[in-house]
């Protein structure tokens, strides 16, 4: 009844509405920061005391307007509401700001009604209207909803509006199970909430099947409960034994990915340091021992030196005459002195020769 149709899921979802009429960030205006929820679930309607004032159902414009707050409008909303979900709770929501002052009441269908008209279902009724109770937008739940309003049932629960989408809804040999609601202008049309169903969520369930077999059978719940076979348990056991040691390579490669990129950014780190010091060792290299190095200055400056310790020094051009040394005196020695006996011989000059005594006499 109140489902949402299935296409892409998405955070961001269409807030205005097709008739432009109403925009769900007008429903509710900024608040201060504190909690609004309730305390208590809704009450079940066959649960309430009983209404005893003359009922008079108002006029679309009349509500639109406003009614007093002891007269809300009292907006029914109708559904099997399986795996309820936030396409429900939106659903409900814009029905309970559809005006001012509103009264949201909810029906939800029994399981034989569900399961004659529509299909079986995942919860049981009692889980359904538990669950609609818990929202937070619902004011009244009725219990055994009826597949089809009719003017007793409209009455009985003082209704004025009936909400939902505008779409025909075919179902119990009707067009449009909502038509006669139509034509009486009781019909309030809400929008659709794109991306998100019972049917998808099943849909999902189902498509991957065995995934989610097997992670009930990693939950604890057996083979039995899960409606699988001997066979198929050791199968799905096996599966999660393969996945276990698949995941466990994976995680192994990621690892070495790691610690590859972890040794390549070391390695070009190292790189990068081991050109610095290069650099500056060639640097310095060069300074010391290359052609302008400071090596050849000071063999330079050494050979310099040392050609200067060993070249004689030049004599000034205008140095004084040198005086001549007087004779050394004559060294005689003692028994060469004068004597009778003794005459210091003659000194040779050329041209003669020495003659003895004898000569001379």
């Amino acid at each position: 009844m109140m489902e949402a149709h299935s296409s892409g899921l998405g955070r961001k979802r269409k807030r205005e509405e097709l008739n432009g009429e109403m925009k769900e960030a007008e429903c509710f205006r900024k608040l201060p920061r504190r909690t609004l929820g309730l305390t208590e679930p809704a009450p079940f309607a066959d649960e309430l005391v009983a209404a005893k004032t003359l009922y008079v159902r108002v006029s679309m414009e009349e509500a639109r307007r406003g009614t007093p707050e002891d007269r809300p409008v009292r907006v029914y909303a109708d559904g099997i509401f399986d795996m309820f979900h936030s396409g429900h709770a939106r659903a409900l929501m814009q029905a309970k700001c559809l005006f001012p002052n509103t009264h949201l009441i909810v029906g939800v269908c029994s399981d034989d009604l569900t399961h004659k008209f529509k299909g079986f279902t995942v919860m049981n009724e009692d889980e359904r209207y538990d669950a609609v109770s818990h929202c937070r937008y619902v004011d009244e739940v009725v219990r055994n909803a009826p597949w089809t309003l009719t003017p007793e049932f409209l009455s009985e629960h003082r209704i004025d509006f009936v909400a939902h989408d505008d779409i025909p809804y075919i179902s119990a040999g009707s067009d449009d199970v909502y038509k006669h609601i139509k034509e009486a202008g009781m019909f309030a049309p809400t929008q659709r909430t794109e991306g998100i169903s019972t049917s998808d969520i099943i849909t999902r369930i189902v498509r991957d099947y065995d995934v989610y077999v097997r992670r009930n059978l990693q939950r604890g719940y057996t083979a039995k409960e899960l409606n699988v076979s001997f066979i198929n348990e050791k199968k799905y056991h096996l599966q999660e034994h393969v996945d276990k040691v698949k995941q466990k390579v994976r995680d192994v490669e990621e690892k070495s990915k790691e610690f590859v990129q972890k040794v390549e950014e070391k390695g070009i780190d190292l790189i990068q340091k081991w050109e610095e010091k290069s650099r500056e060792f060639i640097g310095n290299f060069l300074q010391m021992f290359g052609p302008d190095g400071a090596l050849k200055h000071m063999l330079k400056e050494g050979k310099g030196r040392m050609l200067q310790a060993i070249s004689p020094r030049q004599s000034p051009s205008s140095s004084p005459v040198r005086e001549e040394r007087s004779p050394s005196p004559t060294f005689r020695l003692p028994f060469f002195t004068s004597s009778p006996f003794f005459s210091p011989p003659l000194p040779h000059h050329s041209g003669s020769h020495y003659t003895g005594k004898d000569e001379d006499d």
